[in-house]
């Protein structure tokens, strides 16, 4: 068989297959001609989930007739002026959008330029190019998409529903609206009205957050952390949010590159990063990041649907997303999101009414150890001594659960407590059922779980310790024997000296034991056949060839898990009110090691709804 040129429409068509993959591909190739072109509105319909109509109208700058034909041509582009694909500062670049779209679907372009006497059209029909003639419309353009996929019907067979269908334009819709709030956006089916985003106003931060707030609602708006960071020349802006408002899947994350929509492996691996101290593995925070640098530094050139980006330098683009988003979940302290008490109202309610609205799933409970009874840690009674000590003092004088805390006068009853507005979490009043904690805030309730709670004040001192040279240990009176089975003994064993620098200290003893003479001292009393057994279990799911510093926070976590109060502890005032002031001392004390809330606020208002007072 003879070697033969395919016809330009096969070429065409075989584009095709990468750049329109789907009804969404159509929308977002489209909508992205639009932004380039300058428009400050862009409206998109549906019908029938994008088989019947695709169309995009804009207000950019429009075409003129010659620009018109040349524009449905393979791989004409006013995008590329100095053909330098090492300088792309627009969304499109590539010039094959239109005459792909046009090879599989009957196209229409009408546009028109602000200097322009008239509009100009041209039709595409499964590849066969119309004339340029004459038309009506205001500045700007309309491209209208009907029968997709009429001139290959395969593609047909793997559509999918139109509401489907419809739902992922939509999601594309949103995506580019994010990254340029300064647009307006509108998306219909035909029958109603799916999206009507107006453009954002103010500074770059608040618009972006406005925009956010109203494409992933009130509730992310409301437990948001603003991003705003920068190294060397990249910059990286936009808002996390708190790690309590979470869900069991990432569609709430959303990375852009320099204003393109990206799902890039390294992003999301950065994310994880950041966030691996406060969620538990199978729960996503919500986000949205915005990526700009130079872009020599970035190439997007790797992919038809220009969704896929290379970094010159991948471990600049990590390193600055890990820090800033770490940075912006330690200054947000204690703070928990307001969902968490959402929630709880939510339960408080009776069946017959409607729980509060939004896209956050109920959060999982975590792993760990629950439940028995072990003496607290032997700083206890002197951290309740310091409750009533100003944040600052309370802080500079040690950790909860270790760190030696300064002499003070024995702390005044309960009901002797200064004004609640010195203190965020309030003053203790009671403990109900040896777990929880109630206590009085200016204007409200706090329930505290203590286990979880003291969990994260354990493994915040730890870290602290470990960066500090060390978790200082304390050697047992009676070294404690722990069988542990040939393999658990042999996981152990083989990372014994990485398990010192974490203040525990092991060795072999026998066939399947382990000999434990020394535990970190910031535990007190705790159950070290417990602890060990954990760790073993543990350290067997590792790799051999990481360290335990990659694996340092599930490490840690077991560990102050094990060092925890648990549930079933009954605490007096002065030591329920010291676990409070140190929460509020400690940053990421709202959630414990496996992201779940340490506590949950009620206001006075919500507890007032309640009883119908209000």
């Amino acid at each position: 068989m003879s070697i033969r040129l395919l016809s330009e429409n096969m070429i065409n068509q075989i584009a095709a297959g990468e750049v329109v993959e789907r009804p969404a591909s159509v929308v977002k190739e489209l909508v992205e001609n639009s932004i380039d072109a300058g428009a400050r509105r862009i409206d998109i319909a549906m019908e029938d989930g994008g088989r019947v109509l695709i169309a995009v109208t804009d207000d950019g700058c429009g075409m003129d007739a010659d620009d018109l034909a040349l524009a449905i041509e393979r791989h004409a582009t006013s995008k590329l002026p100095d053909d330098d694909l090492q300088h792309i500062g627009t969304l499109g670049f590539r010039g094959e959008a239109l005459p792909s779209i046009g090879s599989v679907a009957r196209l229409t372009v009408t546009s028109r330029t602000a200097v322009g006497d008239s509009a100009w059209s041209i039709t595409v029909d499964g590849g066969d190019k119309g004339a340029v003639h004459p038309a009506a419309h205001p500045r700007g353009t309309r491209v209208e998409v009907r029968d997709l996929f009429y001139a290959t019907p395969a593609r047909l067979k793997f559509m999918k529903a139109p509401q489907t269908e419809r739902n992922h334009a939509a999601d594309v819709v949103r995506r580019l609206a994010m990254a340029h709030p300064e647009i307006a956006f509108s998306f219909s089916d035909g029958a109603r009205s799916l999206i009507k985003l107006a453009p954002a106003q103010g500074d770059f931060l608040s618009a972006q957050l406005d925009r956010l707030d109203a494409i992933m609602g009130n509730e992310f708006g409301d437990n948001a952390l603003a991003i705003d960071a920068e190294r060397e020349s990249i910059r990286l802006s936009g808002h996390i949010g708190l790690p309590t408002l979470n869900r069991g899947n990432a569609a709430l994350q959303f990375l852009f590159v320099n204003g393109r929509p990206v799902r890039d492996k390294l992003l999301q691996g950065a994310v994880r990063a950041a966030y691996r101290d406060f969620l538990a593995h199978d729960r996503h925070p919500l986000l949205a990041l915005f990526l700009d640098m130079p872009p020599e530094l970035v190439d997007v050139n790797t992919h038809p649907a220009k969704t896929e980006v290379r970094f010159r330098d991948p471990g600049l683009v990590r390193g600055l997303i890990v820090s800033a988003l770490k940075h912006a979940l330690a200054e947000a302290g204690h703070r928990a999101s307001t969902t968490v008490s959402n929630m709880a109202l939510g339960a408080l309610r009776p069946r017959s009414e409607s729980g509060p609205s939004g896209t956050v799933l109920p959060l999982r409970p975590g792993g760990g150890a629950f439940g028995g009874r072990t003496a607290p840690p032997s700083s206890l009674a002197e951290a309740a001594a310091e409750y009533l000590a100003p944040l600052d003092q309370a802080h500079v004088s040690g950790t909860f659960g270790g760190a030696a805390m300064a002499p003070s006068a024995p702390a005044p009853a309960i009901d002797e407590a200064p004004a609640l507005e010195e203190y965020p979490l309030g003053v203790a009043r009671a403990q109900l059922h040896e777990t929880y904690i109630v206590a009085q805030t200016a204007n409200g309730i706090v329930i505290v779980d203590q286990h979880a709670a003291h969990e994260r004040l354990v493994y915040e001192a730890m870290k602290k310790a470990m960066t500090e040279g060390g978790v200082k240990r304390q050697v047992l009176l009676i070294p404690e024997v722990v069988e542990l089975g040939e393999a658990g003994a042999e996981a152990v064993t083989d990372r014994a000296g990485e398990l010192e620098a974490l203040g525990l200290v092991v060795e072999p003893f026998g066939t399947g034991a382990v000999m434990v003479r020394e535990t970190p001292a910031l535990l007190g009393e705790t159950d070290v056949v417990g602890l060990v057994r954990d760790l073993a279990d543990d350290l067997a799911e590792y790799d051999s060839a990481l360290g335990l510093e990659t694996k340092l926070a599930d490490v840690c976590s077991t560990i102050a898990c094990h060092g925890s109060i648990r549930a079933g502890r009954r605490l007096n005032g002065q030591e329920m009110n010291a676990l409070l002031r140190q929460m509020e001392a400690t940053p990421h004390s709202g959630q414990c090691n496996h992201g779940r809330p340490t506590y949950v606020e009620l206001k006075l208002g919500d507890i007032e709804r309640l009883f119908g007072r209000r």
